[in-house]
């Protein structure tokens, strides 16, 4: 069985809706996940690149969270954009990404927001 938290690969989240979001940071939550989009920091404000998926987390990725589903990106090559959108992100990370949070700032913020860490 896939732990959704253990998985090192980078996922993404498709909504009922047809809203998408690639995951930056993801924590467990007693209501489900919370997730921070990629490029999170940058939004004004903050928030509405963090959300909370509520429900019971079920398979073994796929993952069912409510009216989500959360898969491994590029999965079979079904996300171009966003995979393009992620790699985007790697390139920022690794040049050092000089305005990102400190981890703890980051789990702080999670913790703020009901996250168990």
């Amino acid at each position: 069985m896939a732990d959704l938290f253990s998985v090192t690969a980078p996922l993404y989240v498709k909504r009922d809706d047809g809203r998408e979001h690639v995951m930056a940071e993801r924590f467990k939550h007693p209501d489900g996940v919370l997730f921070f989009d990629l490029f999170w920091h940058m939004h004004t404000p903050a928030n509405k690149a963090i959300h909370l998926l509520t429900g019971e987390i079920k398979g073994e990725g796929p993952w069912r969270i409510g009216d989500a589903v959360i898969n491994v990106l590029g999965c079979q090559h079904t996300n171009p954009d966003m995979a393009t959108a992620y790699s985007e992100w790697q390139t920022y990370l690794e040049n050092g990404a000089p305005d990102y949070p400190e981890i703890t700032a980051i789990e702080n913020l999670a913790r703020a927001r009901g996250a168990v860490i």
